[in-house]
């Protein structure tokens, strides 16, 4: 969706966290060992994430595991140009209201599911309409 992205981590990045303060492990590290570990192929996440995705596959080449595939959506936002969040006031998905949400989400991504009757028969669409766009 973003096309290819490079980045020179030494001069655009620098050093990187990888255990914090408090003991734990960074996000960067602990997606990467937990991505290999589940032998995942393909990564959709949002375009706010971009940045961090070559951190990642610096660490998957020092680690010697596979690196996915990526993909970054756009992120959704509201009218201040925010991404949509608890902490931006966004209002939760209507649950019962499955198939309209879903829709609505598909619209986003400009999927071309306009219509279905049920949440089995949007995902029947979408997946065919996602690898039609997408896996090639």
């Amino acid at each position: 969706w973003s096309g290819e992205v490079s980045q020179v981590l030494v001069t655009e990045v620098g050093d990187f966290v990888l255990k914090r303060a408090d003991g734990f492990w960074a996000y960067q590290l602990a997606v990467v060992a937990d991505d290999a570990e589940q032998g995942i192929t393909d990564v959709v996440r949002g375009a706010d994430l971009l940045d961090s995705t070559p951190r990642q596959i610096y660490l998957q080449r020092l680690l010697g595991v596979p690196t996915p595939r990526y993909m970054h959506v756009p992120v959704v936002s509201n009218e201040l140009g925010e991404k949509l969040s608890k902490q931006t006031g966004a209002t939760a998905l209507d649950m019962a209201r499955p198939v309209e949400e879903l829709l609505a989400a598909a619209r986003f991504l400009r999927l071309g599911v306009e219509r279905c009757d049920s949440v089995e028969g949007f995902w029947r669409q979408a997946v065919d309409a996602w690898a039609a766009a997408w896996c090639r």
